[in-house]
């Protein structure tokens, strides 16, 4: 039997299209403009692209030429990392206000835990709200909160009155939201599983939660288990402040595709010493190297080896990339290629393992949200 624990008070913060926001601030003539943080050439990608942008189907990880037809009148504009990390450390500072449990996903959202907070506050929508005016005042720039009784249903709530909204879902609301929500906006369902579920008739929560453990654990695997729950409102993930990094990388789209292996190691070596760069200011080291290969057919491949060791050395990691590299026989030539390193040596307290739950049962909590 499921062991009876007291429901959470989850808080999801989002920023309003967070890059694309933080360039309209800087630079007010953008303001009410399609933007799109990212590349303009032929080979460029958008990183993120303003409200006003997406309203013509511009997306993140579009290629910019199929961002270009969509919005003639897009304005391309160069990412400023240095500039984002800021502003989210502002953030972080106000998050810390109400409660030390904040587990950052990204520069521009988190996860709070306010069950018991800093403020004394009861209500975890007060408390949402009051973060979300704190952040306009401190930054100008606007969030969307979403706030349940878990991590789940708080982050699908997040994006329920996007931008500048926050959306609560009470304990006793949690299950009748879910079967209402078409499964596309489960967070976790991507455009594969969205067009497999259609196929089968599972359009909505109502119709994923009729389905069997055995039959969704048939068709989907070790998430068959994971949907079964979520529909049914589980979802006992706590949010970590100290949520561990599990892997570190980089890569390059190039301008023109490549086909001389010589031009590749040349490559290669930019981004090692990017790795390098990025593994010292996290202070970890990895013992597993995957090589990501995107030939000029869009086709995708990645080869990968663990050492007995760990890495961090530019030329260590460059001399592993060539190992692989070299493995086999390029298919085509490339337009894509990129280094990541896992398996870190971050530390992870011994036995810490997520509990199989073999029961479950659904506990309503009556407090104030």
């Amino acid at each position: 039997m499921e062991p009876i624990v007291e429901h959470r008070k989850i808080i999801h913060v989002d920023m309003d299209a967070f890059y694309a926001s933080v360039e309209q601030l800087d630079n007010p003539d953008l303001k009410g403009k399609p933007v799109a943080v990212g590349g303009s050439s032929d080979r460029g990608v958008v990183s993120a692209a303003s409200y006003e942008a997406r309203k013509y189907g511009v997306r993140s990880a579009m290629s910019s030429v199929l961002a270009k037809k969509l919005c003639p009148d897009l304005i391309f504009v160069k990412s400023h990392f240095d500039r984002y990390r800021e502003i989210s450390n502002k953030i972080r500072v106000i998050f810390n206000e109400y409660t030390e449990l904040v587990e950052p996903l990204s520069l521009d959202e988190a996860y709070l835990d306010v069950t018991h907070n800093k403020k004394g506050n009861p209500s975890a929508t007060l408390i949402a709200s009051e973060i979300r005016d704190k952040i306009l005042k401190t930054t100008g720039l606007t969030a969307s909160a979403g706030i349940s009784i878990n991590k789940f249903v708080a982050k699908v709530a997040s994006d329920y009155n996007k931008p500048n909204g926050q959306k609560t879902v009470n304990p006793e609301e949690v299950i009748e939201f879910l079967e209402n929500l078409d499964v596309k906006k489960f967070y976790g369902v991507g455009k594969v599983t969205q067009k497999k579920m259609y196929e089968m008739g599972i359009y909505t929560g109502m119709d994923l939660k009729s389905k069997s453990l055995e039959y969704l654990e048939k068709h989907f695997g070790k998430f068959g288990g994971h949907y079964y729950r979520i529909v049914r409102g589980i979802h006992h993930s706590p949010v970590k402040p100290n949520r561990q990094r599990k892997s570190l990388g980089a890569e390059r789209t190039f301008h023109e595709n490549i086909a001389s292996e010589i031009y590749m190691t040349e490559r290669l070596q930019d981004i090692a010493e990017e790795i390098q760069r990025r593994l010292a200011r996290s202070k970890v080291a990895g013992k597993t190297i995957t090589l990501k290969i995107k030939y000029s057919d869009f086709t995708l491949q990645t080869r990968s080896k663990t050492l007995p060791f760990y890495i961090s050395d530019a030329s260590v990691i460059l001399e592993a990339a060539k190992e692989l590299l070299y493995q086999e026989k390029m298919k085509n030539s490339v337009r894509l290629l990129g280094i990541s390193l896992s398996n870190l040596n971050t530390n992870k307290k011994k036995g810490e393992k997520e509990q199989k739950r073999t029961e479950i049962q659904v506990i309503q909590l009556k407090f104030d949200f």
